[in-house]
């Protein structure tokens, strides 16, 4: 993996890696620390869904079935990354949506080359050309989502020939020299790819160097709660993220654990927090609800007086160091109604949606299974490292 990231990467790729990302990165992780030490709340990054326009139609996402799509105008977006900057964080989630049907992305990503850019994209739109804008602009790592084989990934995704454009996609960013990452968001119908070796072995051998799983998450429209993994798959998984890491020369990167195996919560912790495409400011991405918006007032302003995501903080670690809306979707029914906080699904039945809802297993329900590299502790322990916002 070191010899892929040192001799197949782009140099000015590889310089932005491991400054912005690296460097800056520890640094902002540590800044966000003091700030919390002091009484003080911004998060340490922010996850931003810059459209909710699409090429396709996934299980479980929570974009799907608006009335009326939004997108972020530039400004907008703009003022979110100087705002975060000037709190001393530099590392942003792109989302969709797909985001690279958002037209001023990649003057964004020009204008703001002090920052990391985590490009959260489905790939069937990473064409040699694309790929090669991003290896001009150097400062963003594409995060291709591979969600199953010929059979499941068309069924997954909702579209055609999902899988080898999801492959054609991962061969253009590699051999553009970017750092590449592939997510899996692990259910019941791709679980067993997700745990196979030759799997994981066809990644390194395209040149992928992080894999990056995430737990599937009934939301949106065609939640398809069905697909939900048990607690003993959850285990399951978790078991082989800790045994991959020891085994495979790839970063193998996960959205819900501490070093030791402990369940946490990005949204609960305040390490992050998501700005959807209308501007809404909510506790994660497939919590559809939000109380402050990022024109009332300056971001920092907007942190440090919200009750709603304060009292989000303070409450979910006494329920579950999982996912609550898995977990107890009454509940997080109960709080949103209870704070009058906004519907942002924009398909204005989230809540009913949330009563209806059979709770399921998440990564909270099992026993704690700790790291077993040193690497992969020290990571979880000193920077925003294997946290996520993908469903």
């Amino acid at each position: 993996m070191l010899k892929q990231l040192l001799f197949k990467t782009d140099r000015k790729c590889l310089y932005k890696f491991i400054y912005n990302m690296g460097v800056k990165g520890i640094m902002s992780f540590n800044r966000y620390q003091k700030r919390l030490k002091r009484g003080e709340f911004f998060p340490a990054f922010h996850f931003i869904s810059v459209t909710d326009d699409c090429n396709l139609n996934c299980q479980g996402c929570w974009v799907m079935g608006k009335k009326k799509n939004s997108r972020m105008s530039a400004g907008q977006l703009d003022q979110i990354i100087t705002e975060t900057k000037a709190q001393g964080s530099y590392f942003f989630g792109i989302l969709g949506g797909e985001p690279l049907l958002y037209k001023p992305l990649f003057d964004i990503f020009q204008k703001h080359q002090d920052c990391y850019f985590q490009l959260f994209t489905n790939g069937t739109l990473l064409s040699e050309e694309v790929a090669e804008k991003l290896r001009k602009c150097a400062n963003v790592t594409p995060l291709i989502s591979f969600e199953g084989d010929e059979q499941v990934a068309d069924v997954r995704r909702g579209g055609n020939d999902i899988f080898h454009r999801t492959q054609e996609a991962i061969q253009h960013a590699t051999n553009a020299g970017l750092v590449t990452g592939v997510a899996m968001s692990v259910c019941k119908s791709n679980l067993k790819l997700a745990l196979s070796e030759k799997f994981i072995r066809s990644l390194i051998d395209k040149g992928v160097l992080y894999l990056w799983y995430y737990v599937y998450r009934p939301v949106g429209e065609n939640a398809t709660i069905e697909l939900s993994l048990s607690k003993e798959e959850i285990q399951q998984l978790r078991l082989h993220m800790v045994e991959a890491r020891t085994k495979y020369n790839i970063a193998i990167i996960d959205a819900y654990w501490d070093g030791d195996g402990n369940g946490l919560c990005p949204a609960a912790s305040g390490l992050s927090h998501h700005i959807n495409a209308s501007g809404d400011i909510e506790p994660c991405p497939v919590i559809q609800f939000a109380k402050d918006h990022v024109d009332d007032k300056p971001l920092a302003e907007i942190y440090q007086s919200s009750e709603f995501l304060k009292e989000l903080k303070v409450e979910i670690p006494g329920k579950t160091s999982g996912c609550i809306i898995m977990e107890d979707p009454q509940w997080l029914a109960n709080f949103v109604e209870k704070h009058e906080a906004n519907d942002t699904s924009g398909r204005e039945n989230e809540l009913e949606r949330l009563r209806r809802m059979t709770p399921v297993s998440s990564h909270g329900s099992g026993k704690p299974i700790p790291e077993k590299k040193w690497i992969y502790k020290f990571a979880k322990n000193r920077a925003f490292f294997g946290l996520g916002a993908y469903g």
